[in-house]
């Protein structure tokens, strides 16, 4: 068994949650309220400035020039992809400039961006494409499953259409495929602790919809 089926079937339970729950399937049958999904992108907008850091740092730490090019590809990847559909998202759904700059990430994107860079900080590339690897591969699963849907709201179709493309379909493979070879290479005790990274980051996944959906926010206190 190649170290990523290894992983995959660790997460098996909390991805299923993932696929169920009620921000996901809300988003396939165009239920899901904007404000949820609102809220979902501000925070994600802040994650995936986080994630290019940490993605950033692959390229830094790797010590094939092959893979710091790629991995710095990759940080393009998520500039000119990802933010770019968030920008045509935030225009639509009335999100200025100046709410986006003064806007401060719920508990949950704090944490979870938290926990990749100080994974990315600490560790090598195995570790780093260990903890950002659940955020590729679930969104595109997420995607496959939603192939053929077709969403009463279109913004959500156009989110769905994004993950389940074959261009994403391949930079999620290649970092599989960059996983597995690392893991070919290192030590037991290296594949426990990058184990271990990606099975924390696919938890925050989950609890990533959650906040979402229960428009998480910081505790006002009197």
């Amino acid at each position: 068994m190649k170290f990523s089926q290894e992983l995959r079937q660790a997460v098996d339970a909390s991805w299923n949650a993932s696929f169920e729950h009620p921000f996901v399937q809300g988003i396939a049958d165009g239920t899901l309220p904007l404000v949820k999904f609102r809220h979902y992108l501000l925070n994600d907008a802040y994650y995936l400035a986080q994630f290019a850091r940490v993605q950033a740092l692959g390229a830094a730490k790797a010590t094939d020039l092959s893979d710091s090019n790629r991995m710095a590809a990759h940080v393009q990847g998520t500039y000119n992809a990802e933010l770019s559909l968030h920008e045509n998202f935030a225009k639509r759904l009335g999100i200025s400039e100046a709410e986006k700059a003064a806007f401060e990430p719920s508990p949950t994107a704090y944490a979870y961006t938290s926990h990749m860079l100080r994974v990315a900080n600490a560790g090598h590339l195995g570790d780093i494409v260990a903890v950002i690897l659940p955020c590729y591969w679930l969104y595109y699963e997420i995607g496959e499953r939603l192939q053929g849907v077709t969403s009463s709201e279109p913004i959500y179709q156009e989110w769905i259409n994004a993950y389940g493309g074959e261009w994403f379909r391949e930079l999620v493979q290649e970092q599989i495929d960059r996983l597995d070879t690392i893991a070919e290479q290192v030590t037991a005790a290296d594949r426990e602790r990058m184990k271990k990274h990606f099975i924390i980051s696919s938890h925050y996944e989950y609890k990533f919809w959650d906040m979402a959906y229960k428009l998480e926010a910081w505790p006002i206190y009197e």
